[in-house]
C-alpha cells in the first residue's frame, strides 16, 4: 500500500549524504535539509555516523511531523538482497548494511535503491519524465550512472544496480581509436583529461565550460566528443528497452547551454531502428532536491 504520510529520505553520495522530510505531494520540508560530509578517505566509522547524524538532523528539525517511513539512494553498486550499499568511491563503507546504520529511526519501513533508480523515479514523479511509462533518466557528472523505468515501474534487476549505463562501452567521434566505457569518456573528469591530452590547458570542468563559451576548438570538441558518447548510449538503451524519452540530468550535462541538444542529435543519428529515434532526449526537470526527491518517492511507493 502506497505511503501517504511525509517519508525521510536519505541520498548517499561519494562526497556528502543529504536528509530531508518530504511530503507524499513531493514538497521537500527546507528546515529539515540536513548534509554531512562522507568521501574517500572517510572511515567507515565516520561514514556510518553521518549518515546517521544526517538523518537524525531531519527529523529533529520537525519534530511535529509524522515520518511513516525511509527511503534510501546510494550511489553503487548495492546489493538489494543484502540491503547493503558499496559506493565505489567510498572504498572503506563496501558492504557498508544500511539497516545497521538507519534501521530504528522510523516506525516505518526502509527502502534502498541505486541513486540512478531514485533519479528516474523522480524524474518520473515530478520532472521531465512525467507521463511517459517507459523512460530512463541519465546522470553525467563524476561519473555516469542512471536509472529506468518499464511499463510505469522502476527495474532494479537482481541486485538493485540496473540503468547504471556509465559501464557500457561505446565508440566516440573520428580520432578516437577503438572503445572506452561511456564513464571514461563522456563524464566530467575523463572530458578534462582527454582535452588536456589535446593541448588544453584548463583544470576542471568549470574552465572546459568556460572555455567552450569563447569558442576554444579543444574544449568545443571535448564537449561534443561527451555528447556524442551519451547519445550512442541513449541510442543502444533505446534500442534495447523500447524507451519513450531520456532525461539528461547531471552537473556536467550542464558543461554547454546546447550539450542535451547536442546528445539528442547524436542519439538520433546512432540509432538504427525508426521507434528507438522516436525517443525524446530532454533536459532533467528536476532542480538540486532530485536526489532528495528520488529517494522519496522510493518509500512512498513502498
Amino acid at each position: 500500500m502506497p505511503v501517504t504520510a511525509p517519508v525521510l529520505a536519505v541520498d548517499i553520495g561519494g562526497t556528502k549524504v543529504d536528509a530531508a522530510v518530504v511530503t507524499a505531494e513531493g514538497e521537500v520540508l527546507r528546515a529539515s535539509v540536513a548534509r554531512r560530509p562522507t568521501g574517500r578517505d572517510a572511515t567507515r566509522a565516520g561514514i556510518a555516523a553521518n549518515i546517521r547524524a544526517a538523518a537524525e538532523e531531519a527529523l529533529a528539525a520537525v519534530p511535529d511531523v509524522h515520518v511513516a517511513a525511509v527511503g534510501v539512494g546510494s550511489a553503487g553498486p548495492v546489493d538489494l538482497p543484502a540491503r547493503s550499499v558499496s559506493p565505489l568511491n567510498l572504498p572503506q563503507a563496501a558492504g557498508l548494511e544500511i539497516d545497521a546504520v538507519l534501521g530504528d529511526l522510523v516506525d516505518g519501513p526502509l527502502t534502498l535503491a541505486l541513486d540512478g533508480t531514485c533519479i528516474a523515479l523522480a524524474e518520473n514523479w515530478r520532472g521531465a519524465l512525467v507521463g511517459y511509462d517507459n523512460a530512463m533518466a541519465i546522470v553525467v557528472s563524476t561519473g555516469v550512472g542512471g536509472g529506468l523505468i518499464l511499463g510505469g515501474r522502476p527495474v532494479a534487476g537482481s541486485s538493485g544496480n540496473a540503468g547504471h549505463l556509465g559501464q557500457i562501452f561505446v565508440r566516440t567521434i573520428e580520432g578516437d581509436v577503438g572503445a572506452a566505457t561511456l564513464e571514461a569518456v563522456a563524464a566530467g573528469p575523463g572530458s578534462v583529461a582527454w582535452a588536456r591530452s589535446q593541448g588544453w590547458t584548463g583544470e576542471t570542468g568549470l574552465d572546459l565550460a568556460a572555455s567552450y563559451r569563447t569558442g576554444d576548438e579543444i574544449a568545443v570538441a571535448a564537449v561534443r566528443r561527451s555528447a556524442t558518447a551519451v547519445g550512442q548510449a541513449i541510442a543502444a538503451a533505446a534500442t534495447l528497452c523500447d524507451l519513450e524519452a531520456v532525461a539528461v540530468a547531471g552537473g556536467f550535462a550542464r558543461v554547454a547551454d546546447d550539450y542535451v541538444d547536442l546528445v539528442a542529435a547524436a542519439a538520433h543519428d546512432a540509432a538504427v531502428h525508426a521507434y528507438a529515434r522516436r525517443c525524446r532526449v530532454v533536459p532533467s526537470g528536476l532542480d538540486g532536491d532530485g536526489p532528495l526527491l528520488g529517494a522519496a518517492a522510493l518509500a512512498l511507493r513502498a
